[in-house]
């Protein structure tokens, strides 16, 4: 395969012009993400099974034509475990991919395990085993060494060879379509605008508070979000879960009472008190017919245990068969959700179309009977 390395805008669109007569290409990208909330992109790799092009985004400041590819619904874009990819794609460029498949997802469906890695697909299918020694490297620094850029092709020439003999052995299965109904799920679950007013619930131990300490908690995890995409810091460097908890259980109003709460991060206090103080003047202003619910932990709703044991049963016999996994079919967190939508607990009664077990290839096999045995309470399963 032709090598290509890609700095200048114009060898770009030249080389994405070929490539955009491809029917399918493999694609990856490598990012550095240690102490920033999203990715910075260092490098691009695609193939399309006769050259290998690894573009360079620190050289170049305008990768449109690239991303006109990703969006080119005539051209399959094959990628391996393709969330954190799709991350890259939506913070660098906001770009939505078309016509994507993911390797990975294609594995469970031929039931070889739920997140089979990159490195066993290919020593599966290839019998190469891939030296993973620049995986943990620093992809934003320049120059790329050999090492560096013989693991970044890698990762898309033994993707295009893979590709056909994945897609030939999931064509003699039922399961082709629910694969690309899968990785159109992942995309779309990734570019769902985030709703910064139920932050609160991602909140480790935010079940404790009573309703006027959820209103407090709901405006102080709006401001670290903020902060932390505008700083492009991870949220815990703004501040610690157990230090908003504390806050908002405590309802401080000046500095002293704030670094007397037990349990709160100090450092967080000293740096970030007097503008968390401000969050809670906004946050007493709401009216109290405003402030959030209780939160409802599903684990203690009554007879949960037995009504997910049932459902659990229910997935194993049905994916058995199917002749597909069962934590594919139906993983816990899926039936989670779907309990939790049912039982209507924390504002989740109005969203069914979210409710993945109720939708796609999945909605056919159990949702459809799920919801039938839900009007008895489950015991039908």
């Amino acid at each position: 395969m032709q090598f290509i390395y890609i700095q200048d805008y114009e060898a770009l669109k030249d080389v994405c012009a070929k490539l955009a007569q491809a029917q399918v290409i493999a694609v990856d990208t490598e990012f550095v993400r240690t102490r920033t909330l999203f990715p910075k992109l260092g490098l691009i790799q695609v193939c399309d099974g006769e050259h290998v092009i690894l573009i360079d985004p620190l050289a170049l400041l305008d990768l449109s034509p690239f991303w006109r590819l990703i969006e080119d619904p005539s051209i399959v874009k094959v990628l391996h475990a393709c969330s954190e990819d799709l991350e890259v794609f939506l913070t660098v460029a906001n770009c939505r991919p078309q016509n994507l498949i993911d390797s990975q997802i294609m594995m469970a469906f031929l039931g070889r395990g739920l997140s089979v890695g990159y490195a066993a697909m290919v020593k599966h299918f290839l019998d190469i085993d891939l030296d993973k020694s620049d995986s943990r490297t620093d992809w934003t620094k320049r120059p790329l060494t050999d090492s560096q850029l013989m693991y970044a092709q890698a990762d898309v020439t033994h993707l295009i060879q893979i590709y056909p003999k994945l897609l030939a052995e999931i064509e003699k299965t039922p399961w082709l379509e629910a694969v690309k109904q899968e990785s159109a799920l992942m995309i779309e679950k990734k570019f769902t605008p985030l709703d910064e007013s139920t932050l609160y619930y991602n909140v480790k131990m935010s079940w404790r508070l009573n309703p006027k300490q959820l209103n407090a908690l709901k405006h102080l995890a709006i401001w670290r979000y903020e902060q932390a995409k505008k700083k492009n810091l991870p949220i815990g460097f703004i501040a610690k879960d157990h230090t908003l908890i504390g806050v908002a259980q405590r309802l401080p109003t000046n500095m002293s009472a704030m670094f007397s709460i037990e349990g709160a991060e100090q450092l967080d206090i000293k740096h970030k008190g007097k503008i968390m103080l401000s969050v809670l003047q906004k946050a007493s202003k709401v009216p109290e017919e405003e402030y959030p619910s209780r939160i409802t932990r599903l684990d203690e709703y009554p007879g949960y245990k037995q009504v997910f044991k049932r459902i659990k049963n229910f997935v194993q016999k049905m994916a058995k068969q199917h002749e597909v996994l069962p934590e594919n079919m139906a993983s816990k967190k899926q039936i989670n959700q779907f309990l939790t939508w049912h039982y209507k607990l924390n504002g989740q009664s109005d969203c069914r179309e979210q409710i993945e077990l109720l939708r796609d290839w999945r909605f056919e096999l159990v949702g459809e009977q799920l919801l039938l045995a839900a009007k008895n309470n489950f015991s039908t399963l």
